[in-house]
């Protein structure tokens, strides 16, 4: 073995949530740790996507980390779901109240990352060949970091700003009394629209797939709510812990629609929806995610809301969902999404039947119809989920093994955390991995990482090697359970959660459709058991 001393036990590359948590527990653990990131700031998808309307759609009090009780105590958020602005505060107030500053390096972009096996250490180099060298590597760079650019004609030509929406001028953008064009209509476009609507010129949606789209049913909270929450905070982390999706609702209700009255069914429904959030979901019928039939119910349900929203039944119909169930594309929530389309000054066009795009000229987007003009265009386009961010850089395992290329057909993990010929690297909510809240995975994640780091530790292990036989099964297993859900028809949608939305890549099973509270007690039996999924190796000194 090298006698080169690294420079830190643990080296995290993201400084979002991962890596506020990274930096709490490995130094509870007594372990030097430096977090590095190549933005100017922490917050990590709340420094990039600064877009209007850019918010959570887990409820803050529990899109939160858990591991100082103070902080529960002392923070107070605002409103049900907070915007990017103020969960960027909170993190800063995590980082000034654990003083983690010191362990935080920004404006750092890793470009690659070796794995040297004689010495049993990682190599980092940063964009300006300096190198930074620990024992254990740790992806903290989150599941929807790297954005997806379209492939389109012209998209250089264009004179005016053209951006993905993620990257957002961290200056700002004046788009008063502008023309603005968006290509994409998930997530993000869905918070952006009703905000820029406010004050643009018009705005012009450019839509590929309609998504279901709940009322998230935004408000403060209150000094009363405030209490309410803070009277158990615990009740609500384990909430968290044991829900399917990590989030903070009592499920299962005992109830299924396919065992209920159909106008029951509707009355439940009606009472739930005007509430907003995924309990909409989560806390009326239990079959939803499972049975095909029941998910028509709701789904049909929700279509009929969209109808009675948007005034201009054409309109409507655009924005309708058809041949899909409900969550084979991640439904966001909606602030006055719909009702948006009502206003003169937004515009939809279908660009999968209709109208598909031709080129992005000088001055606008030219579909097969018409030319638009623009004075900005936001491309809403989407992320590379779970591996994007870990592709894009020169990850090297053993023997010079790049990561991208053994992910080139199947992106297979164990558990999302350990990938078989990259010893002592770990990833947080890598691929297949649950999709569920964040913050609660990332912390059972980190918490996972750090019992098999002090385990290394405490027995002077050098080396823990990722077994194939363990990540083939999981692979198999997490196949195995998303062909019996309704998930898997993500890849006729062009569902980022199956990579069905890259040009470059075939669909693929990226997520772990088990349930997020079993997937956390999977977690906790290999960390009892001793991490069988492991060989661990003591090097020659």
């Amino acid at each position: 073995m090298s006698s080169e001393k690294p420079d830190y036990d643990v080296i995290a590359i993201g400084a979002g949530f991962a890596g506020l948590a990274v930096i709490h527990f490995m130094r509870e653990a007594g372990l030097s740790v430096k977090v590095l990131d190549r933005a100017s700031d922490v917050g990590g998808t709340w420094t990039w996507n600064r877009y209007p309307g850019a918010a959570t759609d887990s409820e803050s009090f529990y899109y939160c980390l858990t591991f100082s009780k103070e902080i529960l105590e002392e923070w107070r958020w605002s409103e049900r779901y907070s915007g990017w602005e103020e969960t960027l505060r909170y993190m800063h107030f995590v980082a000034d109240k654990c003083d983690m500053w010191p362990h935080i390096q920004l404006d750092t972009e890793i470009v690659s990352a070796d794995y040297e096996e004689d010495a049993g250490l990682w190599r980092l180099t940063d964009g300006a060949g300096e190198t930074h060298t620990c024992k254990y590597f740790v992806s903290a760079m989150g599941m929807i970091s790297q954005p997806v650019m379209p492939n389109i004609k012209g998209i250089d030509q264009f004179s005016g700003p053209c951006f993905h929406s993620s990257r957002w001028p961290q200056e700002g953008l004046d788009y008063a009394g502008k023309r603005v064009g968006i290509i994409g209509c998930g997530a993000t476009t869905v918070q952006m629209v009703p905000v820029m609507a406010e004050t643009a010129a018009n705005v012009t949606v450019f839509q590929r797939t309609p998504n279901f789209v709940m009322p998230a049913v935004q408000k403060p909270i209150t000094d009363e709510w405030e209490a309410e929450i803070k009277a158990d905070y615990q009740a609500i982390i384990d909430k968290c812990r044991n829900h399917v999706f990590g989030m903070a609702f009592d499920s299962p209700v005992g109830r299924n629609i396919a065992d209920t009255d159909p106008d029951e069914v509707q009355r439940v429904l009606e009472e739930e929806y005007p509430r907003g959030s995924f309990s909409f979901v989560f806390e009326t019928f239990d079959d939803l995610l499972g049975s095909a039939e029941s998910n028509e119910v709701i789904s049909e349900f929700l279509r009929a809301k969209i109808r009675e929203k948007v005034k201009d039944p054409a309109v409507a119909e655009l924005l309708t969902p058809k041949g899909y169930p409900l969550f084979a594309k991640r439904p966001p929530l909606d602030h006055g999404f719909y009702e948006a389309f009502n206003r003169d000054n937004v515009h939809l066009v279908d660009i999968k039947d209709r109208e598909p795009i031709e080129e992005i000229t000088a001055t606008g987007i030219r579909t097969a119809e018409d030319h638009y003009e623009f004075d900005i265009i936001v491309l809403a386009t989407g992320f590379q989920a779970y591996t994007g961010a870990l592709e894009a850089l020169d990850i090297r395992g053993k023997g010079g093994l790049l990561l991208r290329d053994k992910w080139e057909s199947v992106s297979g993990s164990i558990m999302g955390v350990f990938v078989a010929d990259f010893p002592n690297m770990f990833m947080i909510t890598g691929p297949q991995a649950p999709f569920a809240n964040l913050p609660t995975s990332i912390e059972q994640n980190v918490m996972y990482i750090a019992d098999c780091i002090k385990k290394m530790e405490a027995e002077e292990f050098d080396v823990c090697e990722p077994r194939q036989t363990a990540e083939d099964e999981w692979v198999e297993h997490t196949a195995d359970i998303h062909a019996q859900t309704l998930m898997a028809q993500g890849d006729r949608v062009n569902s980022w959660m199956m990579g069905a939305n890259l040009e470059n890549k075939a669909p693929r099973v990226l997520i772990y459709f088990g349930g997020a509270n079993l997937y956390y007690d999977k977690l906790r039996e290999s960390a009892d058991d001793g991490f069988p999924e492991l060989t661990f190796e003591r090097l020659a000194s």
